[in-house]
């Protein structure tokens, strides 16, 4: 349902996208996951026909985005991060003003604000200004404008963004409806967010994609590594220096630190001896091992290891 291929996209000298190609089949959901400037919101801004690429192509459907970009549009929802909203409108004025841009009359036009109205829970501010309303309701009544078209395809910035909790559950409750029907892309910053509702993941970093896959297949490319809480006693900035030399070593955190122990996650880029390597080394400077744990590596911390490209922070 969507094709991307070998993307490009700069801004003066800054490197925005650089050759980012992924897809996403009819039905699915689609997490954008990447640090802040990776690349994300101009991956969709390119597919929402907002921007054009320096080179490479995008497909939503049968169309091209650069080719047909008014046909994308007639099947295409989207949520940018700041919804497109005017605050001096009553909500049923910008649902009926989105709806004629949408060229729906009639009938229709009715039934899919009733249904916006229902599924995004904004029955209850129909005629509030959009300038008074909480970020909660002000992000429904973007959603709604995404979807009162019936769109196929669903691209969402950051849509839960602000939100508290109960909001959150409803909106994710609400995504995973949609998936019966449409095709749906999502950025989001809260990983937990996004392997609950996506089915699959791709992971940017620097303008280029350094992972995609599901949650469980990004986890097995990983499985090569491993991550162990290392805890001595000895002062932390001591640890960390003699452990950033260790060339098997990828990443030190400093856990806690509290009456002379230490507790480090160590992350390597391989299994073998990383253990051995790490007792020889607190023998070799006089710290008193208290733990060598391995642990399993959480989405999060397959997460660090793709987006960091320096070798130890710190």
């Amino acid at each position: 349902m969507i094709e991307v291929q070998g993307l490009c996209m700069h801004y003066g000298p800054t490197v925005a996208l650089d050759n980012v190609s992924f897809t996403v089949g009819r039905g699915e959901i689609v997490g954008l996951l990447g640090p802040n400037g990776a690349g994300k919101t101009t991956t969709m801004r390119i597919l929402a026909t907002h921007i054009m690429p320096v080179s490479g192509s995008a497909k939503i459907g049968e169309f091209d985005v650069l080719k047909n970009p008014m046909k994308v549009r007639s099947i295409l929802g989207y949520l940018p991060e700041n919804a497109p909203l005017y605050p001096e409108m009553e909500v049923a004025e910008y649902l009926n003003f989105v709806s004629q841009a949408r060229n729906l009359t009639g009938k229709m036009k009715k039934d899919r604000i009733d249904w916006v109205l229902i599924h995004c829970n904004i029955k209850n501010v129909y005629y509030r200004p959009i300038g008074e309303l909480s970020k909660g309701y002000r992000q429904r009544v973007g959603l709604a404008q995404a979807l009162i078209h019936d769109p196929k395809v669903l691209i969402l910035d950051e849509p839960t963004s602000g939100l508290d909790p109960v909001q959150i559950m409803s909106i994710r409750r609400l995504i995973r409806e949609l998936a019966k029907e449409k095709t749906i892309i999502l950025s989001t910053h809260v990983l937990q967010e996004a392997a609950s509702v996506s089915d699959k993941l791709v992971i940017i970093d620097r303008g280029r994609i350094v992972g995609k896959g599901t949650v469980d297949e990004l986890a097995q490319s990983m499985q090569s590594r491993s991550s162990l809480h290392f805890t001595v006693r000895a002062p932390a900035h001591e640890v960390r220096k003699s452990l950033s030399v260790m060339p098997k070593i990828t990443r030190v955190d400093v856990v806690s630190e509290k009456e002379g122990i230490v507790d480090t996650l160590v992350e390597s880029n391989t299994k073998d001896g990383i253990w051995e390597e790490l007792s020889a080394i607190a023998r070799m400077n006089g710290w008193s091992i208290k733990e060598i744990r391995e642990c399993s590596l959480s989405l999060e911390d397959v997460f660090l290891s793709l987006v960091d490209k320096e070798k130890i922070e710190g």
